[in-house]
C-alpha cells in the first residue's frame, strides 16, 4: 500500500503510482498559466480524461501564480483535478510560492468538501524544484494543514518512480 503518517484521524499517505490513474477523489495537477494540458501528464489528462477538461480550462485561463482552479476529471478514475500553477524554473523565493500554490490548492479541495486528494512531487521534473525540496515543503505543508480546521480526510502523494518516491519516503520517515 505504501508508506503513511497519521496526524490525528486524518492520515499523509506516499504511493508509487501514476496519480492519473489512482482511484482518488481527486488529484492536484501542476498546471501551466495558460491552462493548457500538453506533454507528460497534462498529456495523459487530455487523451485519458477526454477533451471536456481541457473545454472546461480554456474558460477559466489564464491563472495567475500560485493560484489553482477545479475541473471534473471526466473519464479518469477521480471525480475531479485541482490545477494550480505553481514556481518553475528557479523562480526567486520559489519554496515560498510551492507552500502557496499547495495551501490555495487544499482550501479549494475544502471549499469543494473534497475527502481525500493526491498531489504529485509539486514542481519537479521539467519545472525545475529539486525532488528533496519538493518533499520537504510539500509534507511539511501538508502536515501544518491537517492539523488544523480542514474537512479533507486524507492526502496521498503519489510518486511515479523511486526517483520521486525515495526522497518523499526519506521526508515522510523523518517527520513520524
Amino acid at each position: 500500500m505504501g508508506d503513511e503518517l497519521r496526524i490525528g484521524q486524518k492520515v499523509i499517505r506516499l504511493l508509487n503510482s501514476d496519480i492519473t490513474d489512482t482511484d482518488i477523489e481527486c488529484f492536484v495537477y501542476y498546471a501551466r498559466s495558460d491552462l493548457k494540458l500538453w506533454a507528460g501528464f497534462g498529456g495523459g489528462i487530455a487523451v485519458r480524461g477526454g477533451p471536456q477538461i481541457q473545454k472546461d480550462l480554456d474558460a477559466l485561463a489564464p491563472i495567475g501564480p500560485c493560484e489553482a482552479v477545479i475541473t471534473d476529471a471526466g473519464e479518469l478514475k477521480a471525480k475531479y483535478i485541482i490545477h494550480a500553477n505553481g514556481p518553475k524554473f528557479q523562480e526567486e523565493d520559489a519554496e515560498n510560492k510551492l507552500k502557496a500554490t499547495i495551501l490555495n490548492s487544499l482550501k479549494l479541495a475544502d471549499e469543494k468538501g473534497i475527502k481525500q486528494v493526491a498531489l504529485p512531487a509539486m514542481g519537479t521534473g521539467f519545472y525545475g524544484i529539486p525532488l528533496d525540496t519538493s518533499a520537504d515543503v510539500c509534507l511539511n505543508t501538508v502536515k501544518d494543514y491537517l492539523q488544523n480546521d480542514t474537512g479533507i480526510e486524507e492526502i496521498v502523494f503519489c510518486a511515479i518512480d523511486s526517483r520521486e518516491y525515495i526522497p518523499f519516503k526519506t521526508q515522510l520517515d523523518k517527520m513520524g
